[in-house]
């Protein structure tokens, strides 16, 4: 018998058999936990993780103590932006891993387009 998978994990192999990050334009995926939020530039031809973030990041220690979630998830989305360009990736492909494009997953979005992604 096969796993009985949620509604978001459905969506997600779903999302995943249409996109993969490739070296020129590695995957930006989102990964959303009740208190935190993920994300990680991934290149799946290599098998390589370029960047990642998240509010429990180094970076960001301390500038999250007051503000909401959304809030976090946009100095998230602004920090894998700053660390993509860093190492010369400007251009990804978003993966939104099955959630909804928005509250959260939307607010990091639009911060790393601000902040110089393209996707």
């Amino acid at each position: 018998m096969g796993a009985t998978l949620t509604g978001r994990e459905r969506r997600k192999l779903r999302i995943r058999r249409k996109i993969s990050g490739t070296g020129e334009r590695p995957r930006l995926t989102v990964f959303r936990s009740a208190s935190h939020i993920y994300a990680q530039v991934v290149n799946d031809v290599d098998g390589r993780t370029i960047a990642a973030a998240s509010t429990l990041s180094r970076d960001l220690k301390g500038t999250l103590d007051s503000g909401t979630k959304s809030d976090a998830a946009r100095k998230v989305g602004a920090l894998i932006a700053k660390m993509c360009l860093a190492k010369n990736v400007d251009k990804v492909v978003f993966d939104r891993n099955g959630y909804l494009y928005h509250g959260r997953v939307k607010a990091l979005a639009e911060a790393a387009r601000e902040a110089g992604l393209k996707f």
